[in-house]
């Protein structure tokens, strides 16, 4: 199944997680991403720390645990590739925009490409990793 396809199905809690330029770690309940035409991803974030530190380090790990029990989900690896505010593409895709009690509040549309894909649990050696020995 592709990831838009999945993420239009598929229910479940998503967590972003980014470290500052200095590697504080920080990580966040985000919603389901949005799937972009060139297969990258993208979510609506306000001006907290999740973007505070991508502006000084654009790695990002997402982390999507699939409802109904079990360990069934995915674990994305990102690199953000850019970012906007206040533009009509970013109130045509922010889901909560409509229903929220601070509708001007300032908010990003930020993109992400995907490195690397994994399971939820397991598989996936580190990469770049000489493999243990003895």
């Amino acid at each position: 199944m592709d990831l838009k396809t999945y993420f239009e199905k598929t229910r479940g809690m998503g967590v972003l997680s980014t470290a500052d330029g200095n590697g504080a770690v920080n990580a966040a309940v985000y919603a389901r991403p949005h799937v972009m035409e060139d297969g990258g991803l993208a979510f609506i974030m306000r001006d907290r720390l999740t973007h505070h530190n991508l502006q000084s380090n654009a790695r990002a790990a997402y982390l999507f645990r699939e409802e109904g029990g079990g360990y069934k989900g995915l674990r994305l690896h990102l690199t953000k590739t850019s970012e906007e505010n206040g533009t009509d593409r970013v109130k045509d895709i922010c889901r909560r925009c409509k229903i929220d009690s601070e509708p001007d509040a300032v908010r990003f549309l930020v993109q992400f490409r995907i490195d690397r894909e994994l399971p939820l649990v397991g598989a996936g050696d580190p990469p770049d990793y000489p493999a243990e020995t003895g």
